[in-house]
């Protein structure tokens, strides 16, 4: 461990760390703007400049190693000079219209400026800004905003496998590969480029404004439902603590909003896991299309249309908790309560960008009428309430509305990797055995390492599962699929949780805090405080069964909630 010093303080650093990680170990924060700490390392924008004793030039200190008695400044007027310089020139290139800009408040560029008070210096001239490629249903690039610093293309590239982005030194800018729109690439819509974009060069499909069109027909009957991952992570769009369960102010939240009906979206996840554990069941059993693939994450499976087209027949034919219960609220719920399913429009508040490509695809129509009609993420939620002024903080509890309400732990746990897994043993060991088993939590599969791997045995049967999040992940594990019987594949890394559509964190979160594991511990606290925790055990689907579906993988339950996918 070598003896360093930094600012006067003597540390003992961690051996082969580097500068930027010794001095935050030791609580001294250096600003950075394009560092991702494992992922992008390179020095780009130059922000992290320290002075080293010795050393005649100022160094970057992301990618500087530090070494036995070495002596750090983080702070000069050297530095201070250098740093404000570079930020001018990354201006030069930027549209700096701040104030209508979705990334006014979380922009790290804007930070930093304001912090070395460079907010006057120049911008874009008119003649060079670029035409906006909004063509994606999911993700919007804006170029005048790119300040190339190339942290979307090493994400796009080595956490998603996909290598959609490339830098071009020229322009110095940060375009799809063959200058093409993104929506003409293979782009899976993970988002996971726009959460890891320092400014507003990347941003979710803005479609506020359809909901609050539909909020304002009276004709119409405006149904919204939320994804586990978003009670875990609205606070936070409020300055609230990371991961603090904000349930019941979100509900109240929607309901000032205008929101007809709001449903929880984990009864849909409940759906998911009776149907996927059941059809788990039936392919065990015969031997046929094992190993089965989970099929709720909707990058995850364009994904495999694209790169894994000869495992479509593994992929459960379940559609993702949302879809399923846009069907179940479209059919079962819209004749209970004589309601024309016309006259329903279903509003899904969603983690992840991908869901919006989801949403439109031929393929999630149950009845006659699409599954889903709007998505919008836990960001542009955010938006909408600071839009008509709530004080979030402040707001009353409440709870989800009958009779869609009732929802099981295992449903709140799909927003974590690890989450559908688990839940699925909890319903398949029940339907092997016959049996109710006390031992609810699976540890084997819990945890945010990338991949993971277990054989549970039920029942004398060994079987093996693994779960994967992050799609380099997947396609690592995919390499040996042929050694499981399930696969629970989530396309962000950590799951839902770390979706595309989540808040942005801070570069210093981001980088050295835990954000992704205290939504998950959220998650997971969620699933032990309920009196229910098994899906099939949830009265709400026993109900529409018994009264409307009949039984799991039934030809009726197969019309509504499942689906297929294509090679592409």
């Amino acid at each position: 461990m070598p003896k360093i010093k930094i600012n006067n303080l003597e540390i003992m650093a961690e051996d082969g760390s580097s500068v930027l990680q010794a001095a935050r170990n030791a609580g001294i924060i250096i600003p950075t703007l394009c560092y991702l700490k494992d992922i992008h390392e390179e020095g780009v924008c130059r922000t992290c400049l320290v002075e080293i004793d010795g050393e005649p030039v100022l160094k970057t200190a992301c990618n500087t190693k530090v070494t036995e008695d070495m002596t750090i400044k983080t702070e000069s007027e050297n530095i201070s000079f250098a740093r404000k310089e570079i930020l001018k020139t990354k201006l030069l290139n930027h549209d700096k219209n701040c104030v209508d800009c979705e990334r006014s408040r979380t922009c790290y560029l804007t930070k930093l400026c304001e912090a070395f008070d460079v907010l006057d210096a120049e911008t874009l001239e008119k003649e060079n800004f670029q035409a906006v490629d909004n063509f994606s249903v999911s993700v919007v690039r804006d170029l005048n905003k790119c300040i190339a610093c190339g942290r979307c293309v090493n994400v796009c590239k080595y956490v998603q496998a996909s290598n959609i982005l490339y830098k071009n030194e020229e322009k110095n800018r940060v375009y799809c590969n063959g200058d093409i729109a993104l929506a003409e690439t293979n782009c899976v819509n993970c988002g996971q480029c726009i959460v890891n974009c320092p400014t507003a060069a990347l941003s979710e499909k803005d479609d506020t404004e359809k909901v609050w069109k539909a909020l304002l027909d009276k004709n119409k009957t405006v149904i919204v439902q939320t994804a586990p991952s978003i009670r875990v992570a609205l606070g936070e769009e409020f300055n609230l603590p990371t991961g603090k369960n904000v349930q019941g102010k979100m509900i109240t939240a929607l309901k000032k909003l205008g929101f007809d009906k709001i449903f929880d979206t984990n009864t849909g996840a409940d759906f998911t896991i009776v149907e996927e554990a059941s059809e788990f069941v039936e392919r065990f059993k015969s031997k046929k299309n094992l190993p089965i693939i989970t099929s709720c994450s909707p990058a995850w499976v364009k994904f495999c249309e694209h790169n894994f087209p000869h495992l479509l027949n593994n992929l459960s034919t379940c559609k993702s908790p949302h879809t399923m219960f846009g069907a179940v609220i479209k059919s079962y719920y819209a004749e209970k309560m004589k309601i024309n399913p016309s006259d329903i429009i279903v509003v899904s508040i969603m983690p992840c960008t991908a869901k919006k490509f989801e949403a439109q695809r031929a393929e999630m129509k149950g009845t006659d009428f699409a599954d889903v009609d709007i998505v919008i993420t836990t960001r542009e939620l955010a938006k909408m309430i600071r839009g008509i002024g709530l004080d979030f903080e402040s707001l009353e509890e409440s709870v989800f509305d009958d009779p869609m309400g009732e929802a099981s732990g295992a449903g709140a746990i799909f927003g974590v990797t690890g989450g559908v897994m688990e839940a699925a043993l909890r319903s398949a060991s029940e339907y092997i055995t016959g049996k109710s088993f006390e031992k609810l939590e699976f540890e084997e599969v819990r945890s945010l390492k990338g991949i993971k791997e277990a054989t549970i045995n039920i029942a004398g049967e060994n079987i093996k599962v693994a779960v994967a999040s992050g799609l380099s992940n997947a396609k690592n594990l995919l390499e040996h699929y042929e050694d499981y019987h399930m696969i629970e594949i989530m396309g962000c890394p950590g799951g839902c949780v770390n979706g595309g559509g989540q808040p942005i964190v801070s570069n210093d979160e981001k980088n050295f805090g835990a954000y992704i594991q205290k939504r998950a511990d959220s998650l997971y606290e969620a699933d032990e405080k309920l009196s229910i925790r098994k899906s099939h055990e949830n009265p709400i689907l026993i109900k529409i069964y018994d009264e409307y579906l009949g039984k799991p993988n039934s030809e009726k339950a197969h019309k509504l909630l499942h689906t297929h996918y294509h090679e592409r």
